[in-house]
């Protein structure tokens, strides 16, 4: 039987991780014929994931019933529901973890987003969750804003795996990268093994295009002049690929560097970039523009479900992540001369996405508290008043 083209990607050295978690896609058996048949090597979730998970159907209630009973509050349920999730899907994930030696089978478990402007709030999170979930095969999910860059240093240096999101400026991910090694050199001091830590860095796409292509057909609109509407026509839907792959470029230039030969002697890891928000959210679009174009080696690609199905069904596999880096650069260049600001346009993005997450992770905790207090009241989801808008 001819591979899938998930399976294809590995071949170009990418992985292809599911940008989704519920109960029903585990005990199903879905997320097990995804691993058997078509090549899925991991998992990632965050707060919008679990609150679309929680509050959007029934897997839950019986369980959130169970301990509302036991007396639990909404944080307490919160922690139970998410991580035995987490657990599950990684024991599904363990025999990939075992036959890659540790170099793939992960899913991810976020710390709370309103951390993400206190170091020292998320350090604890990060090992409270890391306790609590205990498997080998999970990454701990911290937002690479300022505060988030000491916290990826110091759990690096524990030991403990880090997925670091929300990630869209080229200059915050030179930090995160060299946040890694500095965590990966203490961790060397302290004699522990280098192999036992990994790490990826979620380099976020589509969302870069959505900003950039609104700013763009602003400038179409206010302008009649052909040379100009020529220049910014042929920037639409150019900005997401051409960010990706310079930060690519500066992935290789890290870790086919000096700094980290040393600690690749010792059987430390590259952090592998993770693309993220690849799902084309504009219909103008390739359904996979963003699989079909960042395809290389030592990558990882989070998928939705959707944008599996559409790659499965007619995704063109090649090597494009290197392919021309000069025209990716020249693009950046040409946004700049348009009066598109890389800089401005990634720190905005990078305030919404914490922001999102932030009230994704606010109306679960209310869905789950109203649905603690209806259990607790002895009523059903059936007979429950429905409340006016």
């Amino acid at each position: 039987m001819k591979p899938t083209p998930l399976v294809q990607l590995q071949d170009y050295g990418q992985s292809v991780w599911l940008d989704n978690i519920s109960r029903g896609l585990i005990t199903s058996g879905e997320l097990q014929r995804l691993i058997e048949q078509d090549g899925l090597r991991g998992v990632t979730s965050n707060p919008t994931i679990f609150e679309k998970a929680i509050d959007g159907g029934t897997d839950y209630d019986q369980e959130i019933q169970t301990l509302a009973a036991q007396g639990k509050g909404a944080v307490e349920i919160m922690d139970a529901l998410t991580v035995y999730d987490i657990q599950l899907a990684a024991d599904r994930f363990q025999p990939v973890f075992q036959a890659t030696q540790g170099a793939d089978g992960f899913v991810s478990i976020e710390v709370a987003p309103n951390l993400a402007s206190d170091t020292a709030g998320t350090i604890a999170e990060a090992r409270r969750l890391h306790r609590l979930v205990n498997r080998r095969n999970v990454f701990v999910k911290v937002p690479a804003t300022r505060q988030g860059i000491p916290a990826i240093e110091q759990l690096i240096s524990e030991g403990i795996n880090v997925n670091v999101t929300l990630i869209f400026a080229l200059e915050r991910y030179e930090e995160v990268m060299q946040a890694y090694l500095a965590g990966l050199e203490r961790l060397a001091r302290s004699e522990k093994p280098l192999r036992e830590v990994a790490s990826v860095a979620s380099f976020f796409v589509s969302r870069v295009d959505t900003l950039i292509d609104k700013l763009l057909e602003e400038r179409l609109q206010m302008t009649t002049e052909p040379g100009k509407r020529a220049v910014y026509e042929t920037l639409l839907g150019k900005a997401a690929i051409a960010n990706a792959k310079m930060a690519y470029q500066r992935f290789l230039n890290v870790f086919e560097g000096s700094r980290f030969e040393t600690w690749k002697r010792q059987g430390a890891r590259v952090q592998r970039p993770l693309w993220a928000s690849t799902g084309t959210k504009n219909p103008r679009y390739r359904d996979v523009l963003y699989v079909e174009e960042l395809i290389g080696p030592d990558t990882v690609n989070t998928l939705p479900q959707a944008t599996i199905a559409a790659f499965l069904d007619h995704g063109k596999v090649r090597p494009s992540l290197e392919e021309r880096p000069e025209n990716a650069r020249m693009i950046l260049q040409r946004l700049g001369e348009v009066g598109i600001d890389m800089r401005q346009v990634t720190q905005q993005l990078e305030e919404q996405g914490v922001k999102l997450f932030a009230e994704s992770y606010e109306k679960l905790m209310q869905s789950l508290a109203a649905k603690r207090e209806m259990f607790r009241a002895g009523t059903s989801r059936q007979t429950a008043p429905t409340r006016n808008p």
